[in-house]
Parts: C-alpha cells; structure tokens; sequence
C-alpha cells in the first residue's frame, strides 16, 4: 500500500501540471469529484493492490492470464452499462488473446495446485481485473460527459492515494522508503513512464477507439514482456508459446481491424 501511495504520489502532480499546460481547467464541481474518487479508487489504488497481494500466493503467468481477461471484462461491462452493441469478432478476438496468453505461460501453470491460496490468489487477481475494467466504465464516462482527460487522470491519481493512505494506515503501516537504487529506480519507471504516460496514452486510446478494442492492450503486456525477456533473460520460445503468440496477433487483427462498411 505504500509503495502505491509513494508512487501515485509522485504521479499525481505529474498529471495534473501537464493538465494545465494542455490548457485544461484543473477546477470542478463537487459531484465531478465524486467521480475522480470512484476513478481512483477502481484503477489507482484497489486494482493494483489486489493484484500485489495475488502475486504472493499465485505465478505471475496466472496474473497475466486473468489480467488479461479485461479485455473480455470491457466489451461486457461497454454493453452493460453504455448499451454498446457487443459485436461478435471483437468477443472472439479476445478470447483468442486470452487463450493465447494462457498458452505462452502453460510451463509455469504446469505444477499448479488449486489449494486455498491459489484461490485466494485467484479471486483476488479477479477482483483487481473488475477495478480495472469498472476504471474503464468511469473515464469514458467523463469523456462523455467533457471532462478534459488528463485532468481526470490526475485528479483520479489524486484520491487514489488518499484511499490506499487510508488503508496503508488502518494496517499500521509505517510511510517509510526503501533508499536503494533498485527500489527508486522502479518508483521513478512506474510513477512516471508507467504511469503519467502509460496512463495518459491508454485513456485517450480508451475515448477514440472504445472500451472493447482499447481493453485488448491487456492481452499485448505478457507479450511485449515475453519479448523483453527474450533479449534481457534468454527466454527461449516454446512451440506452445509460438502458438500462443499466434493466437494473439490473430486476435488482435480480429478487434482492431476496421468494421466493413
């Protein structure tokens, strides 16, 4: 929880100072907080504990697998709560990502025992995949409603801390940082290219292209990561895995080529 506070800390200020070079107005009515606050506490803060606290019971594979399931989360909630016809190639295609992501990570999930734990792990990873997908509902809903984007985000990033600074000292947690280079390292990526970045990109992918297509993105992280790893870890490609990749680049096509006229 700290470690979230200390890097939504970092990010927040972020956001909002590139807000206001944009232009936009950073003032708003008590109800527009209302909704920065049910922002930040889906995809701020609760997303993303869940997901640490489901990392210590279950394989970062499964994590992957079930985060990815998002982009199946938008596409039903986009419906559910926008009215958002669910056009069949779009569902199909990120069932194909899914089943791809659960192909490239099969030899981690190979020993997998379904004890209390990896349920546990498992309920918690979803919970943190519905904060994610709910996160979504909510800034295009502020989209929709005109609310200038990047503001949105900082504000949203804002009371995220409050919330997890809230938890962090109901748990009796001490706000304390770890003065390694590895730790600040870290703090400096995530606060600042994984989260003022990533998160300024993603939303406003989020407002052009919709829930559904958008949510995909979730499906490429475990990709890109296993990319990565090929050149920093070794990592060597299975026929599963190559198969898996396969999968996803197919669905990718699937979602994000556009409708026939």
């Amino acid at each position: 929880e700290v470690s979230i506070v200390w890097r939504f800390a970092i990010s927040a200020p972020l956001m909002l100072a590139f807000a206001a070079w944009r232009g936009e107005r950073l003032a708003f009515a008590l109800a527009d907080h209302v909704h920065f606050a049910a922002l930040g506490a889906a995809i701020f803060s609760t997303n993303y504990a869940l997901f640490y606290y489901a990392g210590v019971t279950i394989a970062s594979g499964l994590l992957s697998i079930v985060f990815s399931l998002a982009a199946i989360g938008n596409v039903a909630l986009g419906s559910l709560i926008f009215g958002t016809r669910i056009e069949g190639r779009v569902l199909v295609g990120a069932a194909f990502g899914a089943l791809g992501v659960a192909l490239m990570f099969y030899p981690e999930l190979g020993g997998l025992r379904l004890d209390s734990g990896v349920l546990g792990g498992l309920a918690l990873s979803l919970g943190g995949t519905l904060c994610f997908c709910l996160g979504n509902m909510l800034s295009l809903a502020a989209q929709r409603k005109g609310l200038p984007i990047f503001a949105t985000i900082g504000w949203g990033m804002v009371y995220g801390v409050v919330v997890m600074a809230l938890v962090a000292l109901l748990r009796g947690e001490r706000f304390a940082v770890e003065w390694s280079a590895t730790y600040l390292g870290g703090l400096i990526y995530l606060s600042v290219l994984g989260s003022v970045l990533a998160f300024g990109v993603y939303f406003t992918l989020l407002g052009r292209i919709g829930a559904a297509r958008a949510g995909y993105s979730t499906v490429m992280y475990p990709v890109i990561a296993l990319v990565a790893s090929t050149f920093a870890e070794n990592y060597r490609w299975s026929v599963l895995a190559v198969l898996g990749l396969t999968a996803v680049l197919a669905g990718n096509l699937l979602v994000l080529r556009a409708p026939k006229r």
